[in-house]
């Protein structure tokens, strides 16, 4: 069904929050694609007029220094805490009325009005008044909310009542002032924090996820309305200070431009079609890392997990021999995203020396469970965790199948600096000049890979020597139902698969042989793969039997900034027939 999505001058958008900050631009970007009228609500008083000491002058050192002067000489002995107060108030005048003004020089109207979403009668009273010469509210952008990070243990009922009320009441409050079966759009500002859970703000992500259950159910109730949750990352702007942009970068963890997160919103109005009413921008928030005790026991754990076809589409894209087979890829995956799961906060940095004893086929045989055993080896006192991994399974007989090893997976808690591949060639020789779907297709005396979509993304060759294959190549990102029960999270066993598809192109341009994965003696990981985009494969071929090939797998950038290292790569050469069914 159609939501009524028109945006035209005489539409109104009532914004909580919306005269400063990141909410603020966003009304300003929206004025600019779409004039129309705004009603602004805040909670800071506009002042009458600007004190005089402050004309033109935008220092902050020399504006709180002229506060200090004009207290003194009003015979009265400023502090900190007053001067920062009159200086704030300063500020944030200017801020509102300039976003008021440019509202209006791209075309829209806007008013303002301080009130406090969370004091019904006041917001119910102004907003009657207003809408008598603005006309009925059509659109609702709630973007008003509190912080008061602390540890669970430490929140007082005022720290908790401060944040909620904010985002609950006050939404509440907001849909009592409009007529809800007319409103044609509402938007709430939810965080990751409701979608991911950060530590220091149970309060707050628990009010953020009673707004993204409340927009499901709103649009239930008004199917006529545009209703979405967005759950915002952290912003380059407002809330997020630099002590806390570090603390985000150290942890990976990527801001949002303010630039760009106002065309986001926008763009999230204009999306009349959007099945889901929740929406995740921003990058995934890892906890931060516990202390590790290096003297704590070593622990064993074990895994169970039952493998369907039905449960993994992308096994439909990896066809070998006529039977859906789980990737080895996939069975790494499995291992490493575990080990994590243990330690919150820690990060995958390598492994040695997997090995596949033997493949899981979907057909007849498929065990009705399998087993991962992980088994903590070490625990070093600069923060590193080692675990060594097995998948096996029973089959009905209750015979023993082993099937993925690694001898150790290293665990850090911190990201390890990229480094550069110092044989970078990006050169193009033409040798090989057929590109992307060509690589796939189904004539195997050309190039006899048989991966679907899930696993494709050679582009084309730059350049293949007897030594050397290196290939462009694009993931293209498959949706989290695609990828089953192994889910992209750090390491990508489906990019990782498909950087490992130059060597079949160097296998048959020399050989005329195909190969299917034996062992990786190590694996690095130093940043994620880029999904939509080119990333090079740079493949050294270390030796070549007539049963083997051996090679190494640098991933990385045009500049030769690596994302990850397979080295090792063992193959056993098989028929081609072999991969038919």
């Amino acid at each position: 069904m159609k939501t009524a999505t028109s945006i035209n001058p005489e539409s109104v958008f009532l914004v909580s929050g919306g005269a400063k900050g990141i909410t603020a631009k966003c009304a300003i970007e929206l004025a600019t694609q779409y004039p129309c009228k705004f009603i602004l609500l805040g909670r800071s008083q506009l002042l009458e007029s600007e004190p005089l000491f402050a004309n033109n002058c935008f220092d902050e050192a020399v504006l709180k220094k002229r506060i200090m002067e004009d207290l003194l000489a009003r015979g009265e002995k400023p502090t900190p805490m007053q001067v920062k107060k009159i200086y704030n108030q300063i500020i944030s005048d200017r801020e509102i009325k300039q976003t008021l003004e440019t509202i209006k020089q791209v075309g829209g109207e806007a008013e303002y009005l301080s009130v406090d979403v969370t004091n019904t009668h006041d917001l119910q009273q102004q907003i009657t008044a207003v809408t008598e010469v603005m006309g009925e509210i059509t659109g609702i952008i709630h973007g008003a909310g509190n912080l008061a990070d602390k540890l669970i243990e430490k929140k007082s009922t005022e720290d908790f009542e401060k944040v909620y009320s904010a985002k609950i009441q006050g939404l509440e409050n907001l849909l009592s002032c409009v007529n809800l079966p007319q409103l044609e759009h509402l938007v709430l500002y939810s965080s990751i924090a409701g979608f991911y859970g950060n530590v220091g703000q149970s309060d707050y992500a628990l009010a953020n996820e009673i707004l993204n259950k409340s927009a499901h159910l709103l649009k239930q109730q008004y199917p006529q309305c545009h209703v979405v949750a967005i759950n915002w990352g952290g912003w380059d702007s407002g809330m997020v200070t630099p002590e806390l942009k570090k603390e985000f970068a150290r942890r990976g963890i990527e801001i949002i431009p303010v630039e760009a997160g106002a065309k986001m919103l926008v763009n999230e109005l204009h999306n009349s079609y959007r099945d889901s009413t929740q929406v995740v921008i921003g990058s995934p928030i890892s906890p931060p890392p516990a202390p590790l005790n290096y003297n704590s026991q070593l622990r064993s754990y074990r895994i169970h997990r039952r493998l369907t076809q039905a449960a993994n589409p992308f096994l439909q894209d990896h066809i070998v021999g006529g039977k859906p087979v789980l990737p080895a890829t996939c069975g790494t995956q499995w291992m490493i995203n575990a080990c994590e799961q243990l330690y919150p906060g820690y990060r995958f940095y390598y492994y040695n020396n997997f090995k596949v004893l033997k493949g899981i086929p979907f057909d007849e045989k498929l065990a009705e469970e399998y087993i991962l055993d992980l088994e903590e080896t070490a625990k070093h006192e600069h923060q590193e965790i080692v675990f060594k991994a097995k998948i096996w399974s029973r089959n009905k007989n209750g015979k023993l199948n082993y099937h993925f090893s690694i001898d150790d997976i290293h665990l850090l808690p911190q990201h390890t600096p990229s480094p550069t591949y110092e044989k970078l060639n990006m050169a193009e020789d033409n040798i090989i000049t057929i590109k992307g779907n060509e690589f796939y297709q189904e004539n195997p005396a050309i190039f006899p890979l048989f991966h679907g979509d899930s696993f494709k993304g050679l582009t084309k060759v730059l350049n293949i020597s007897p030594e050397k294959i290196t290939i462009e190549c694009v993931w293209n990102e498959i949706d989290r139902k695609q990828q089953g029960q192994f889910p992209v999270i750090w390491v990508n066993p489906f990019s990782v698969d498909l950087s490992t598809h130059p060597l079949w192109v160097w296998l048959q341009h020399y050989h005329q042989e195909v190969c299917l994965p034996a062992q990786i003696q190590k694996h690095e990981q130093f940043a994620a793969t880029p999904s939509n985009k080119p990333f090079y494969v740079s493949c050294e071929i270390i030796s070549k039997t007539a049963t083997s090939v051996a090679a190494d797998f640098t991933i990385h950038d045009n500049q030769g900034k690596i994302y990850s290292r397979l080295l090792g790569g063992k193959g056993i050469i098989i028929p081609t027939k072999s991969l038919k069914s």
